[in-house]
């Protein structure tokens, strides 16, 4: 899998751009390969709470008008943002995606099920947050985890 050089693609390097997002802001925004093909929307960013750190993305793919859609839980880090595009890039083939362990509106996965999410990190070729650095939790507790991309 390529690893992409920048965390947010810039088109004009003379725009500023933000490191702090609402995320009902990012709800609902297209999720696209480095191919430019549309694999989807950001359905919902999952955090763990402990933490403070997400867990991981919601993307919603296929279906219509969000009937039949499947879900895919996708390691925060796996995406980039294209703030001039105003959309993610997760850089997966369409294929690949389609063949991506998935889970439906009405089964959400329960991320501390460390096998469930060691598996779809490893999907992704990412490495699970709660293994990758530690950072300081909510309640100043050490809790393991990484930086995320945004």
């Amino acid at each position: 899998m390529p690893v992409q050089s920048e965390e947010i693609r810039k088109i004009d390097p003379e725009h500023k751009y933000r490191r702090v997002l609402a995320a009902s802001t990012l709800a609902g925004d297209a999720v696209k390969n480095s191919a430019g093909e549309d694999l989807g929307k950001l359905d919902e960013i999952m955090i763990d709470i402990p933490t403070g750190r997400v867990a991981y993305a919601v993307l919603s793919f296929g279906g219509f008008m969000r009937m039949g859609n499947k879900l895919f839980a996708v390691p925060w880090d796996a995406l980039t943002v294209d703030e001039d595009q105003k959309h993610f890039i997760l850089d997966v083939d369409k294929g690949r995606l389609e063949n991506a362990p998935g889970f439906d509106k009405d089964n959400w996965p329960d991320m501390a099920d460390r096998t469930w999410g060691t598996r779809i990190y490893s999907f992704y070729g990412r490495t699970p947050y709660w293994e990758s650095g530690e950072h300081e939790g909510l309640n100043g507790g050490r809790s393991r985890s990484a930086t995320t991309k945004f």
